[in-house]
C-alpha cells in the first residue's frame, strides 16, 4: 500500500474546503474497544483500492480481524463485475473491513455482503436521516426527485482460507455535476440531515458490528439471526419484474419474489418456474 502523503492533499484536483478530513484518532476512540469487533482503524489520504490493500495486508499477516482501512480518496475503487468506482476526495465513505467468521460454515459466508448492506442502510438511515433501500445483491439506493438512484455499493472478496474483505463505497456529499453517471446519487442529494462523515462512518461500523455479532451467534443462520427477514424488508428488488443478466450471456426475466436461505434472488418466470439467481446483474424493469 502506498498512500499519498498528507501534504499532497492540497494539490488534489478535488480539493474542497467544505469537505473536511476524517478524524482518525476520534474514530479509533469511538470504535476500538476491548471485546469489540473493531481492532484498528487506519485512515489514508489516497490509495488505489482499500479492498486490494487489505487483501494484501491479510496475506502478509499484517492485519487481524476487525481491521478497518479507510481512504479519503480511491483512485482505482472497484465494484462488482470489475466496474470502476471514482469520486472526489473526501466526498464519501470508502473503506474495507477484515472479517474472519471461522465459526460459521463457509456455505453461509455468501450472506456477508447482504449483511453489510443491511448494516449500511440501517446505520445511514439513523445517522443521515435518509430513506435507503437495497438493490439485490449489494447496491444502496436513495430517492432523489422521486427517482431511485444508486448511492453506494459493496464488494466482498476472500482473503486466503479464513478471511473475507468487505469493501463499502458510499457517495456522501457529491453534487449533481460531480456524479459519474446520471443514475448515481449521494446522501446530500437525497436530503441528508448531515454530511459529516465521522458520525456517519461510526454509525455504519457500529451497525455492522451488531449485525455481524448477531449472525455469528446464530452460526450464520440467516433466519435465526433475523438477517433474511430484515434484508427482504428493505430490498427494493422484491416485488418487481426484473431481468437477471447471468454469466455466459444468458438472461432470465421474471418477478423477484423472495430471498432464499442461501441469499439468492428467486425469480418467478412466465413459465411458472421459480428460479434462484446466485450471481448476475439485475435490471429493474418495472416499479413494485
Amino acid at each position: 500500500m502506498t498512500p499519498r502523503d498528507a501534504s499532497d492533499e492540497n494539490s488534489s484536483r478535488w480539493s474542497d474546503l467544505e469537505r473536511p478530513p476524517l478524524n482518525a484518532g476520534a474514530l479509533r476512540r469511538g470504535l476500538v474497544r476491548e471485546g469489540g469487533l473493531w481492532t484498528g482503524v487506519e485512515v489514508v489520504q489516497s490509495t488505489g483500492s482499500t479492498n486490494s490493500d487489505l487483501v494484501a495486508l491479510a496475506a502478509a499477516g499484517k492485519a487481524a480481524e476487525g481491521t478497518v482501512l479507510v481512504a479519503e480518496e480511491q483512485t482505482s475503487g472497484r465494484g462488482r463485475l470489475d466496474r470502476q468506482w471514482t469520486a472526489p476526495a473526501r466526498s464519501g465513505l470508502f473503506f474495507s473491513v477484515l472479517l474472519e467468521p471461522g465459526d460459521v460454515p463457509v456455505s453461509r459466508w455468501g450472506w456477508l455482503p447482504l449483511l453489510t448492506g443491511v448494516a449500511v442502510a440501517t446505520g445511514l438511515s439513523r445517522s443521515a436521516g435518509v430513506d435507503t433501500a437495497l438493490k439485490w445483491p449489494n447496491d444502496l439506493l436513495v430517492t432523489v426527485g422521486g427517482e431511485e438512484r444508486k448511492a453506494g455499493g459493496i464488494l466482498a472478496e476472500r482473503a486466503g482460507e479464513g478471511a473475507v474483505i468487505v469493501g463499502v463505497g458510499v457517495n456522501v456529499s457529491l453534487r449533481e455535476d460531480e456524479l459519474p453517471v446520471p443514475q448515481a446519487a449521494s446522501l446530500a442529494l437525497a436530503g441528508a440531515v448531515t454530511t459529516d462523515r465521522d458520525p456517519l462512518l461510526r454509525a455504519v461500523l457500529r451497525s455492522l458490528e451488531q449485525w455481524y455479532d448477531k449472525w455469528r451467534a446464530a452460526g450464520g443462520d440467516p433466519a435465526a439471526s433475523g438477517l433474511q427477514e430484515t434484508y427482504a424488508a428493505g430490498c427494493a428488488t422484491l416485488g418487481r419484474v426484473v431481468r437477471a443478466e447471468l454469466p455466459g450471456d444468458r438472461s432470465i426475466t421474471g418477478e423477484a419474489v423472495a430471498i432464499d436461505g442461501d441469499g439468492r434472488l428467486v425469480l418467478a418466470t412466465e413459465d411458472g418456474v421459480q428460479e434462484p439467481v446466485g450471481a448476475g446483474d439485475i435490471v429493474h424493469l418495472r416499479p413494485a
